[in-house]
């Protein structure tokens, strides 16, 4: 009768999620919510899970890269609405001239 070695379950569910949010988030443009789960799972996985360290840091730098592009987005909305705002407002009215 053969006898098998045990089953090693080396658990890489943290990082492969991670990774998985942060190419959802960049190419689904999903918000903010996705990657900061992102992060908190890469993070997770980086220290319980040896063998997705490389997913997990992908994950990180994905889903960081997807938050940086919201934050810029929001940041470039604002300023194009304030320009507007500026625009459309008659400073010569304001000040009385």
């Amino acid at each position: 009768m053969a006898t098998y070695g045990t089953t090693i379950n080396h658990g890489t569910g943290k990082g492969t999620a991670s990774l998985l949010l942060g190419i959802c988030s960049l190419l689904a443009g999903w918000t903010l919510i996705a990657p900061i789960l992102g992060l908190v799972l890469g993070a997770m996985s980086r220290s319980d899970e040896p063998f997705a360290r490389g997913r997990a840091g992908w994950g990180i730098v994905l889903n960081l890269l997807a938050m940086l592009g919201w934050i810029l987005a929001g940041i470039l909305l604002l300023a194009a609405g304030a320009g507007w705002a500026i625009g459309e407002v008659n400073l010569g009215a304001l000040f009385g001239r």
